[in-house]
């Protein structure tokens, strides 16, 4: 009798858990079906009734078009290439600064614009507007390149601006002088036609970004810090339009940097004792630094996706996508697991999924049969957003668990603090409205830079930094970045003058619409 109770009661129990279970998966697949059938973040956008403003229409002529196009040629022609924070083209950076005073006269002489050399070579401009409440913003690009040497395989000298195809050629094309020539091309336009803005705004232009921006950003902010200046938002370069890149989306897709990756550069040491190679120890100086490093290879930082800017991405894309991808992207709080472990697969994603570790540099030995004494490595890290400098270094060293490997920091930062990208956010929601009216087959989303932007010094002078130009990329194109072909189409470059004219104007409303969501939170 007692055997027959206990497992009657086992019997019950069990049907009690898988009942329970099953209400619990069929209510977690209601939920995920019905945010899968209703998330269109976009949609709440072309819903609103946006304060008007008579905004200059934004056609240009042919010669005016052939004009725009002369000019930022002339830009890639010069070569204003940073080698090292000591090593800068500064004849190349002076001739650059004749060639903006050529090529936007209106620009440099307008009573409305206020000009100054910052570091002398970098460019800080000041446009006021007429309503002195609404707060300015800023507008940040690079006049500096990193090196291109046409030995490499360039398909065009590096510094000709060949035309190839319908594209222009050359280093600085999509980093980042594209962005210098239209934010100042778009302003000569409306200044041309009578254009005085309602919200004042500032333009950065560095002159040492592909160093670390050290001496144009950084003394651009402490100028505007001691005159107690604060922004609405900052826009740097950083994130595209991609097409076609995003494997199983329809359509193209605008990412906007809402964060960027925080970097640290570690340096790994063992010293021993010197010797003769004839008589070795069972380890070496470089035998335990290698099996240190083969450690941190072996074991990367933890899975970090989800937790990160990353989850917004896939979730405002999700609608794109056909099922069963639009199920799973749309639900990020009950799938990213498992996306996380798909996209570790590949070097290219698995950036976006933790803190990456890079061994870049291994030194050691003089001789060939003498045993070193000291056996270094650097390693190169890059922090992902919800981690901190100070948690790697302490996973670095756990990971490493061998007292001997000695650990300096030789440089390192925290990931930049997530902008917002709510529909209360300003900055954010002037952008989408901007490359959407533009290219209305685009879906705009926030995203993550895991490269670093002269707009990180910026942090103290505003909480929101956006990191976003509408350069069209297309598969291979990112390769391009840094690498060899770098290039732009003569369309493309039109549309960023056109996406800074009508940005500029955008940004004279007053207050965004009120909101009308039917995002969900979970």
């Amino acid at each position: 009798m007692t055997d027959h109770y206990t497992k009657f009661r086992v019997v019950k129990f069990v049907k009690i858990v898988s009942f329970s279970l099953s209400f619990v998966l069929l209510v977690l697949f209601v939920i995920a079906t019905v945010r899968t059938l209703t998330l269109d973040v976009n949609a709440d956008l072309q819903l609103a009734h946006w304060e008007k403003t008579n905004n200059i229409a934004s056609d240009l002529i042919s010669e005016h078009r052939e004009e725009l196009l002369d000019h930022f040629k002339e830009a890639v022609r010069i070569p204003t290439v940073s080698t090292t924070e000591t090593q800068l083209n500064t004849s190349a950076l002076r001739e650059f600064d004749h060639l903006l005073r050529r090529v936007f006269p209106t620009v440099f002489s307008s009573k409305l614009v206020h000009h100054e050399m910052v570091a002398n070579y970098s460019h800080l401009f000041w446009v006021p507007g007429s309503n002195p409440a609404l707060m300015p913003y800023m507008l940040l690009a690079h006049i500096d390149v990193v090196p291109a040497l046409e030995s490499d395989g360039w398909e065009a000298p590096p510094f000709s601006a060949k035309e190839i195809d319908g594209f222009i050629y050359g280093r600085g094309t999509i980093d980042n002088k594209q962005a210098v020539m239209a934010i100042l091309q778009a302003l000569e336009y409306l200044l041309m036609k009578g254009y005085a803005p309602r919200r004042g705004f500032y333009i950065g232009l560095g002159h040492d970004e592909e160093v670390s921006g050290y001496q144009g950003a950084m003394n651009i902010v402490r100028v505007l810090k001691k005159r107690g200046v604060q922004l609405a938002f900052v826009l740097d370069e950083g994130l595209a339009v991609l097409d076609g890149v995003i494997s199983g989306l329809r359509g193209p897709a605008a990412l906007i940097g809402i964060s960027e990756k925080g970097q640290a550069t570690v340096k790994l040491s063992v010293f021993t004792v010197p010797g003769h190679s004839s008589m070795p120890p069972r380890e070496s100086s470089i035998g335990i630094l290698a099996a240190a490093v083969r450690r941190l290879e072996e074991k990367p930082m933890p899975r970090m996706f989800g937790l990160g800017p990353e989850r917004d991405t896939f979730e405002q894309l999700a609608h794109k996508f056909d099922f069963p991808l639009k199920f799973i992207m749309s639900n990020m709080w009950l799938f990213s697991p498992i996306i996380g472990r798909f996209m570790e697969r590949r070097p290219d994603t698995n950036a976006f999924v933790r803190t990456t570790t890079a061994v870049t540099m291994f030194n050691s030995g003089v001789k060939v049969n003498v045993l070193p004494s000291q056996a270094e490595a650097y390693v190169n890290l890059r922090i992902h957003s919800s981690q901190s400098l100070q948690e790697i270094l302490e996973l670095i060293q756990w990971t490493v668990g061998d007292e001997r490997v000695k650990m300096e920091l030789v440089h390192g930062f925290d990931p930049v603090r997530v902008s917002s990208s709510d529909e209360t956010s300003f900055g954010f929601q002037i952008l989408k409205k901007t490359v959407m009216d533009m290219f209305p087959q685009v879906t705009v989303a926030p995203g993550i830079c895991i490269g670093n932007t002269d707009s990180r010094h910026y942090t103290e002078l505003t909480k929101d930094i956006y990191r976003f130009s509408p350069t069209w990329f297309k598969p291979g194109d990112a390769q391009r970045f840094h690498g060899i072909n770098e290039r732009i189409s003569k369309k493309n470059y039109e549309e960023l003058v056109m996406f800074f004219f009508n940005l500029i104007q955008n940004c004279d409303i007053r207050k965004l619409p009120p909101p009308h969501s039917t995002s969900h939170e979970l």
